[in-house]
């Protein structure tokens, strides 16, 4: 991580500047798209931003850069801490950080 954004919308779109413009959703075993479905473990992780609020801590938060093994990258936006499940973890695990 090169930079630290001071808040999620600043790095979202400093992220888009730098080409993550496809947002991805979280579905099953894949990423999602406008209904492309993209495999886990066709996406590694380049870079990820996380935000905590500074009294709740539901306002978790993690900014994911994300690239695809074809040359997509995108943003992918998920809560942590309090606010994550158990299937995003273990979803973002699959996901390889370079």
């Amino acid at each position: 991580m090169e930079h630290h954004y001071d808040t999620v919308s600043n790095a979202i779109n400093s992220l888009k500047r730098q080409g993550f413009t496809v947002d991805f959703n979280l579905e099953g075993n894949y990423l999602v798209n406008e209904g492309n479905k993209i495999g886990v473990s066709d996406f590694s992780i380049v870079d990820v931003y996380r935000y905590e609020g500074n009294t709740d801590p539901s306002d978790e938060a993690a900014v994911y850069a994300i690239e695809s093994t074809n040359g997509i990258k995108g943003i992918l936006v998920t809560g942590y801490g309090a606010s994550s499940d158990a299937f995003t973890g273990e979803m973002l695990e699959k996901l390889k950080i370079r």
